[in-house]
């Protein structure tokens, strides 16, 4: 993208079609009835049987002890959605995103994530009219937020870790493709956990360098999947510490990706002029996150945002012209806005001389 072109398309087609029908209507007031209707097939482990065997849905009510009655519709739905797929016969199988992300063992699996975020994110929606009347978060009581104690639990933190990944493992190829990084050397990934985007970027460019500065838990995290992914020891490293409270550390490109949306605006401000004082001129700070397009029209992110402000007490997402309002704050220079997997807007700032 040319820095002639900074706009960024809606992501969600449509965007700007009004109702016109009162059953429309009613089928936004019954959104969960999606939510149900996965959650329902994760719960009876129908998934995990299709990966083992595909099959008609008279197979596959016999196979999970279920009357007939409902389940040509039960799989029909989670076909429309494009969980399942459906062939000619009427052999029903996974589609390629519940292949790798809804069967447990699996690398990808997200299905206990989900399962924990549904609840939490469902008991916050519960609050959303007293945030709005209050601005308080139904996370603010730390106690009440499973996020903390994960990190407490190792087990657990290796399970959302996995998942994290799998929900963002679109975005670094894409990243890394997208940027041209034979410009630098190094990158450090702010808040990168255990390394998953940093491991893609130096599988994709030998020349590079990369860092990772995350809580002191991460560290053998990090190391264990750089091990894994056959990422050489010396050309990544770890920074452990707390960017609330400790200083970033350089590198040609400094990344923040899914972290400013759940801090204060002066500390995006603050954690973005940190790193522009921190890169070299020539270099780049990159920022992304699920942005809301500049027009406020993309409901997806506009939805995800209103999930923050319910969770953190500073947190919401978006625009890309905040954004780059912020580098420019920071005497950055915007010459990119990328579009990227997950719902993802990067924003790209440069350090001019």
């Amino acid at each position: 993208m040319s820095t002639s072109n900074l706009t960024t398309p809606a992501h969600s087609a449509g965007a700007d079609a009004a109702l016109d029908d009162a059953f429309d209507i009613m089928l936004v007031g019954w959104s969960f009835m999606r939510s149900k209707l996965l959650m329902t097939a994760l719960d009876m482990g129908l998934f995990e049987t299709l990966a083992k065997e595909p099959g008609t849905a008279e197979h596959i009510a016999g196979r999970l002890g279920l009357h007939q009655r409902g389940v040509p519709d039960f799989l029909d739905s989670l076909t429309a959605l494009g969980l399942l797929t459906r062939d000619d016969d009427g052999v029903y199988r996974n589609g390629p995103a519940t292949g790798r992300n809804l069967i447990p063992g699996q690398p990808g699996y997200v299905g206990g994530f989900l399962k924990m975020t549904t609840e939490f994110m469902g008991a916050g929606w519960e609050t959303l009219a007293d945030m709005l009347h209050t601005g308080a978060a139904h996370g603010q009581d730390s106690s009440k937020v499973p996020f903390a104690q994960i990190f407490r639990d190792p087990q657990r933190l290796r399970q959302f870790l996995s998942a994290m990944d799998s929900l963002n493992s679109a975005i670094g190829p894409e990243l890394a493709r997208q940027y041209d990084w034979s410009q630098h050397t190094s990158f450090v990934d702010i808040g990168g956990a255990r390394g998953n985007l940093a491991d893609t970027l130096l599988l994709a460019h030998p020349h590079l360098n990369g860092g990772v500065f995350d809580r002191p838990v991460m560290k053998p995290f990090l190391e264990e999947l750089a091990a894994d992914r056959g990422v050489a020891a010396d050309r990544i490293s770890f920074h452990g510490g707390d960017f609330y409270q400790d200083k970033i550390p350089g590198a040609d490109v400094v990344i923040f990706g899914n972290v400013l949306h759940d801090t204060p605006v002066a500390t995006r401000k603050d954690l973005i002029a940190q790193a522009a004082a921190h890169i070299p001129v020539g270099g780049a700070v990159i920022v992304y996150d699920p942005m809301i397009d500049d027009d406020r029209r993309d409901a997806d992110t506009l939805l995800m945002s209103l999930t923050m402000m319910m969770q953190s007490p500073a947190g919401n997402e978006y625009t890309p012209a905040q954004c780059r309002a912020w580098m420019a704050e920071a005497g950055l220079e915007v010459e990119q806005v990328l579009q990227l997997p997950s719902h993802a807007t990067a924003v790209v700032g440069r350090k001019r001389a």
